[in-house]
């Protein structure tokens, strides 16, 4: 399923972004006189910013489907309504519209927030977390989560992941189209070589554009904290991060695709925190301690 989904997404992708270049009358970048860098900006931008905005307007169908969330349209237990009741409580404080409320199956410690605008979201916790996590700490974790819808921090994200993803597109291309044109001395410029070269630049463009991207993920992390110490407490905010901080061995059961949106992402050292989606829970816990001051 999760496979044919993407490939959807990907054909969705592909049927817009060729509409609009119609309607636009784009007809090539690649013309007798070399590049047309505007019509190939064009392009790249409704590509680009094409995958961000439907990844974004599928993310709830997505989550719920690759986490196998349980909405809660009628909480059953008291828990559940303790649950709803505390979401209701405090995106009321933070002035959004009440999100849709689930629990996911995981035993590692984690929640998300996920939606395409802030009064149609998605907040999750996990079983793990709902059973091992006092009532302030989860409290705390769904102030941090509301605090990524109050801030619009989705929208951003896909608004620098499209920005991100037209400029790769863009210099991936005039790389490929100089490696054709000079190094090969292909006259049309769009030979074995441009693909070739395109494809190569595309994948080392990429990797260096995620560090942008992660450093801005990372940074809305400490902006999360914040919102959730505001909501309900500095000292339950704090005692959540070392909760979690203990459990930092349970293996992670989130999916790649939503690490940036949960509260507890994957920990790397080294050159690899480059391409963290999260800052580590260290440096978090001692920005709370800091504000609290």
């Amino acid at each position: 399923m999760r496979i044919f989904l993407y490939l959807l997404t990907n054909l969705a992708v592909v049927f817009i972004a060729s509409i609009v270049l119609s309607l636009l009358g784009f007809s090539g970048y690649i013309g007798k006189n070399g590049l047309d860098l505007q019509a190939l900006l064009i392009f790249c931008a409704i590509f680009g910013f094409a995958g961000s905005f439907i990844s974004l307007f599928l993310s709830k169908f997505m989550a719920k489907r690759s986490m196998a969330v349980q909405v809660i349209d009628q909480p059953r237990t008291r828990h559940e309504q303790w649950l709803i009741q505390t979401v209701q409580e405090l995106s009321q404080k933070a002035g959004i519209k009440m999100p849709e409320v689930g629990i996911f199956p995981a035993y590692e410690a984690n929640a998300f927030a996920t939606g395409w605008n802030k009064n149609d979201a998605l907040v999750a916790v996990s079983q793990g977390m709902l059973e091992r996590f006092s009532a302030d700490e989860i409290k705390a974790v769904l102030g941090h989560e509301i605090g990524h819808v109050a801030n619009g921090d989705m929208v951003t994200l896909t608004l620098i992941q499209g920005v991100v993803n037209t400029f790769v597109m863009f210099f991936a291309r005039i790389i490929g189209y100089a490696v054709d044109r000079v190094l090969l001395k292909n006259d049309e410029g769009r030979g074995i070589g441009f693909y070739v070269a395109t494809i190569v630049a595309e994948l080392v463009l990429g990797i260096l554009a995620t560090i942008i991207v992660m450093w801005f993920s990372r940074k809305r992390e400490f902006r999360a904290d914040y919102a959730g110490a505001s909501l309900v407490s500095s000292a339950a905010m704090i005692s959540a991060l070392e909760h979690l901080q203990a459990e930092a061995n349970i293996p992670a059961e989130m999916p790649d695709s939503l690490q940036a949106f949960g509260i507890n992402g994957s920990l790397k050292n080294g050159f690899q925190e480059l391409f963290m989606s999260h800052p580590r829970l260290e440096d978090r816990i001692a920005a709370l301690r800091q504000q609290a001051i």
